[in-house]
């Protein structure tokens, strides 16, 4: 009988094991194919038609400007109203009115509290719809 004792033919193998390894990565990548679709916040927006229709020259403009000058100035459709009185104006102009969509200009050196504060007050008086115009349109 005899017995091999540590031997000559065996040799130390020093190659990692990389199995453990790749279990981990894949177990990490099914969590963030996971996480990441639930992770994302979504802001809706309407942008507006690149092709706008052409107006005829005989029709009537029924949308509502709310313009905002320096100094807290406020119109609406070019009519200059009082900052006490804008509440008050616009629940005059939406009450009547099913579509309850305005749009809100700022002038150059309007600020934002003044801007702001004309949104809230025409929510306020019921508009559903606050549209904020790029610059070149409604002059």
């Amino acid at each position: 009988m005899s017995m091999s004792v540590g031997g000559g033919g065996s040799s130390l193998n020093n190659d990692m094991n990389v199995t453990p390894m790749i279990d981990v990565l894949l177990v990490l990548l099914i969590i963030f194919m996971i996480v990441v679709p639930m992770s994302r916040k979504v802001i809706d927006i309407q942008l507006p038609d690149p092709t706008p229709q052409q107006v005829p020259p005989g029709a009537v403009n029924t949308q509502i400007v709310l313009e905002v000058g320096p100094g807290g100035v406020y119109s609406v459709n070019k009519e200059v109203v009082p900052k006490d009185r804008l509440l008050a104006r616009l629940k005059e102009i939406y009450d009547p009115r099913p579509e309850k969509v305005i749009f809100v200009k700022g002038g150059n050196e309007a600020t934002y509290q003044d801007v702001v504060w004309g949104m809230d007050q025409a929510r306020g008086a019921g508009v559903k719809v606050i549209g904020v115009p790029p610059k070149d349109v409604l002059k």
